[in-house]
């Protein structure tokens, strides 16, 4: 009986939930990279040289990472509906005002509010899902829900250079449309998430009783389980050794990920006189392999209750891919590595992201996710600067891409030794076959 009820109230959840959840990632990186293909005529025009470029990561980041643990906790006490639909509009109308930037100052500005208004998003949607997922659903629904991150990337580059073409419309520059356009769909959704979300199950009128109660006592069961092993205060979740090791193995994986993404259209565009159209296609197929990797990693990980070797498996993919692209720089074998880390870097979301919530719950969740994600994405500010600087000192892409392989090289080194964490919720519970 238990089992038909699992299957019916898990299939109501994933499609009310799911869906939702992507769209605003989707969109939430649609904001975050179109900077990346507006660089191709904006830098010019505002005086951006490669230095300054990679800063703006820094300063976005910079905003970022210094909300993000606040804003998760500031969730978890008023609702994730009405604190995500905030963090949407506060985001979309800063990358909208990106497009009156005249110089590296107020670029730089821009930037730093934009990673502010979008802090607390990413862990604030992991935080929703252990309101309504049980663990051995949680790397499926983390995979599926970050698939909208390489998607973004795939449809993204082919539509930003689209809008980059509509240069002088109205007089307005094709950099400044793609911000424009770009950031209305954000705040639109932004508004309707006050009406589509639910924030948790007992407040979910679209599932029956029987639903209803299942869902709860099964999320109530795995708590207690888990909470079995320890109980963590706000503080002592984001000192716990294993917490810290997780963090440092995003700052490792991030790094890398985000130093090739903010400069993958230009290096592809330097592989040849390419126009910006086939630069974009090419950035796209990189992140198709992504969201398959990510995908299958995903149901991988739930399908054979592993989280650490698949994660230390993505980790060691990402550093091959970065080493081929260095190696190849200048022939298209290069797009070749690209593709096999970008593969790597997002088919670790879904092992990772199961793992911080096998050790923590409640508020220390809140916290805790949120500090591995802030700690993690200082790797923003890091990544793009390295290669950047690197590019301006080398005169070549090669020397950064091999940087980041290091990176990613120490985060499989952290799996391998360092991230056993006990499985105490498959003791109490067996999910339904």
């Amino acid at each position: 009986m238990d089992g038909s009820i699992e299957k019916s109230a898990m299939a109501k959840v994933y499609l009310r939930i799911l869906p939702l959840a992507m769209l605003m990632y989707f969109l939430c990186y649609i904001d975050r990279i179109n900077v990346s293909f507006a660089a191709l005529t904006m830098n010019k025009a505002i005086g951006l040289d490669a230095w300054t470029y990679g800063l703006s990561s820094s300063a976005f980041y910079l905003g970022y990472v210094l909300f993000e643990v606040p804003s998760n906790l500031v969730m978890d006490k008023v609702g994730a509906r009405l604190w995500l639909a905030r963090i949407m509009i506060s985001w979309g109308l800063a990358s909208a005002l990106t497009a009156i930037v005249w110089g590296p100052s107020s670029f730089l500005v821009i930037r730093f509010l934009l990673g502010a208004g979008e802090a607390g998003l990413f862990p604030g949607m992991l935080l929703l899902f252990t309101y309504w997922f049980p663990d051995h659903h949680r790397a499926r629904i983390v995979g599926s829900f970050t698939l909208a991150l390489p998607v973004s990337v795939a449809l993204g580059a082919p539509i930003s250079t689209a809008i980059l073409g509509m240069d002088g419309v109205l007089g307005v520059a094709g950099w400044q449309w793609i911000y424009i356009l770009e950031a209305v769909p954000t705040v639109v959704i932004g508004v309707w998430v006050l009406f589509l979300l639910t924030d948790s199950p007992a407040k979910a009128a679209w599932l029956t009783d029987a639903e209803r109660d299942w869902l709860t006592n099964r999320l109530q069961t795995e708590r207690r389980a888990v909470e079995a092993g320890g109980r963590y205060s706000i503080l002592q979740s984001m000192v716990n050794p294993k917490v810290l090791l997780l963090s440092v193995n995003y700052l490792g994986i991030v790094t890398a990920s985000l130093g090739l993404l903010l400069f993958a259209p230009q290096i592809i565009k330097s592989l040849g006189d390419n126009s910006n159209m086939i630069v974009g296609y090419a950035t796209s197929l990189a992140y198709v392999c992504g969201a398959v990797s990510m995908f299958a990693f995903g149901w991988l990980s739930d399908r054979l209750g592993d989280r650490r070797w698949l994660l230390f498996v993505t980790c060691v993919m990402s550093s091959a891919g970065l080493a081929i692209a260095a190696a190849t720089m200048g022939t298209w074998w290069a797009l070749v590595g690209m593709c096999l880390a970008t593969a790597g870097f997002y088919g670790t979301k879904g092992p990772f992201w199961a793992m911080p919530t096998m050790m923590l719950t409640g508020a220390a969740a809140a916290s805790g996710l949120a500090f591995i994600n802030a700690f993690g994405n200082i790797g923003g500010a890091v990544g793009p600067a390295i290669v950047g600087w690197l590019k301006n000192t080398t005169g070549s892409y090669a020397g950064g891409l091999y940087g980041l392989a290091a990176f990613t090289a120490v985060s499989a080194l952290i799996a391998a030794v360092a991230l056993h964490i006990p499985d105490r919720i498959k003791a109490a519970v067996q999910p339904a076959e």
